[in-house]
């Protein structure tokens, strides 16, 4: 018996560069001491105030079947943050509410890209981003940035790449960078958009990690109101990764037809959960700087730390939980790197090569332990960074 091509081509074969988290995580798992820096996970974990909110909601008997868009005061919390935000008007019927952001990216792609469509993503890129958009049947097709332009998008190479495209993923702030696009690439992107009729799925979670500038969601350009969906999660924002609670924002129709996807999919997103999340959100920015706060100081820490050596570049470190770090002094690849590292030093990080041909050569770093051990974990990096940077120079 076949299986479906859509299924089985969703990785696209081949090695996906994840090897060296998979290897930290074996150590791990054998009782070996890593220090890992991998993967977007809070070190802190969801606050108690939400937990208790959960934990009300679902002692009260909020553990039924809920409304399969989101229930009205989690449509109306997210909307009226989302207009607080942008300045766009919008209402509950502009909100659909998804089991977290990877569901609400599977279903933004279902409703615009048809089998056989060409959907655009930036390299460097979240992992999944491409196996999403070919898992609805659509050719996943990357445009590189350049670290030259600290890897903010090129409005020339999504031209470039836009014939036969129906649509653009982006990411800002962005994994696996740490950059925040702005405001003139943003402008530059929805001017090809427009003349190019893409939709723009803009990936938005890391909105409440900005470090430098500002965050501009592009759904708040003139003219892109009615071609944007943007994908926005509480697992980022408010360390509520597990309860998988996010959404889509965007025009009315486009929401109506994602609810009756919805409804034949996922069938909604647990009652308790969304109460837990309404609460989280009602909050306000208190709580969201708050749980931002370990790593915008991690940050600045690393800042620091980097600024006594120069074997190890730094991209701009402007958002997001995470550092991307040029490690081509070495000689080595950023999966050598890595690898090598893991091996001499067990400190897992995450191989630019993970996320794309742009980031050869490069690390990205988690900034995910308590800030004793990150700062140890990146003096040690740095310091092996200039033994191989020697040897290489010697070779």
């Amino acid at each position: 018996m076949n299986l479906s091509k859509r299924i089985t081509q969703i990785t696209g074969g081949g090695s996906d560069g994840w090897d060296v988290f998979y290897r930290a995580r074996r150590m791990l798992s054998e009782g070996q001491a890593v220090t890992e820096l991998t993967i977007g996970e809070h070190d802190i974990r969801t606050d108690p105030s939400i937990l208790h909110a959960m934990d009300l909601s679902a002692r009260e008997g909020h553990t039924g079947y809920a409304m399969v868009p989101g229930t009205d005061l989690l449509r109306d919390t997210v909307a009226a943050r989302v207009q607080t935000h942008t300045g766009v008007p919008t209402t509950r019927n502009n909100v659909l509410i998804t089991p977290g952001g990877q569901s609400a990216l599977f279903a933004a792609h279902m409703a615009v890209c048809d089998p056989g469509d060409v959907g655009l993503f930036l390299d460097p890129y979240y992992a999944t981003y491409p196996g999403t958009i070919r898992g609805v049947g659509a050719v996943a097709r990357a445009v590189q940035t350049a670290v030259e332009d600290a890897f903010q998008p090129s409005a020339e190479r999504i031209d470039s790449a836009a014939d036969g495209a129906v649509s653009l993923l982006i990411n800002t702030p962005n994994n696996p960078t740490g950059v925040v696009y702005s405001r003139q690439s943003l402008e530059a992107v929805a001017e090809v958009c427009q003349r190019r009729g893409l939709w723009l799925i803009s990936d938005e979670v890391y909105d409440t990690q900005v470090w430098e500038g500002e965050h501009l969601s592009p759904r708040a350009l003139p003219g892109m109101k009615e071609r944007t969906l943007v994908v926005g999660s509480m697992s980022k924002s408010h360390a509520m990764t597990g309860s998988r609670c996010g959404w889509i924002v965007g025009p009315e129709e486009v929401i109506a037809h994602l609810i009756n996807l919805a409804t034949h999919t996922t069938y909604g997103v647990p009652g308790f959960i969304q109460d837990a999340s309404s609460f989280a959100l009602a909050a306000g920015s208190e709580l969201e700087e708050k749980i931002a706060a370990p790593f915008r100081r991690r940050r600045s820490m690393a800042m620091k730390i980097l600024q006594t050596q120069d074997t190890v570049g730094l991209v701009p470190a402007q958002g997001a939980m995470y550092l991307m770090l040029d490690v081509r002094k070495t000689g080595l690849s950023g999966e050598g790197f890595a690898n090598a590292l893991l091996d001499s030093h067990a400190i897992a990080v995450m191989p630019g090569e993970s996320f794309g041909a742009a980031a050869a050569g490069h690390i990205r770093v988690a900034m995910t332990v308590d800030d004793d051990r990150f700062a140890s974990a990146l003096r040690t990096l740095c310091s092996f960074a200039e033994q191989l940077a020697k040897r290489h120079a010697a070779e």
